[in-house]
């Protein structure tokens, strides 16, 4: 019995009269998502990367050549604070996996580039990153991760019209 499991027994045994499927279903998300960040911390070690790093190239990668942002654009797309932006961006750059530049259309403003390195990284990773996830989900089929991932799009966006 897993620790979901037995934690649900447990509290239908000192409260039978609860509907219990909530506290399951968020026991089973909140675990899973602990063990999936294990493993992608494990993973992103190995290129001696932090999660937080990872997204940042990962978001300049995916926006396409010339694989340039604004610290603003990232840090509303990672949805981090500006100044935990700052401290990712100075650690990237000493590793000279990023460029930050003048932004010619604005003299205040700064752009954050992936480097050569930087790219070329992305593209080694990447790949062995979506292969990690698929070994994460392995234990269901292509029919049933399909079916995951349109119940927790529901549910993400049940969260949005919430509030």
């Amino acid at each position: 019995m897993n620790r979901v499991k037995q934690a649900i027994a447990q509290w239908q045994r000192e409260m039978p009269e609860l509907d219990l499927l909530p506290m399951e279903v968020v026991g089973y998300m909140k675990t899973t998502q602990l063990l999936t960040q294990e493993r992608l911390q494990a993973f992103f070690k190995e290129y001696g990367l932090q999660a937080g790093e990872f997204d940042v190239l990962a978001t300049l990668r995916r926006s396409g050549a010339p694989y340039r942002l604004g610290p603003t654009q990232l840090f509303e797309t990672l949805m981090v604070s500006s100044g935990g932006m700052t401290s990712r961006l100075d650690r990237l750059e000493k590793a000279g996996l990023i460029v930050r530049s003048p932004n010619p259309e604005d003299r205040r403003g700064t752009l954050v580039s992936l480097t050569e390195e930087g790219l070329a990284l992305m593209n080694r990773m990447v790949p062995r990153h979506v292969e990690n996830e698929a070994r994460m989900l392995s234990a269901l089929s292509l029919e049933e991760q399909r079916m995951l991932s349109e119940l927790l799009g529901k549910l993400l966006e049940g969260f949005a019209e919430e509030g």
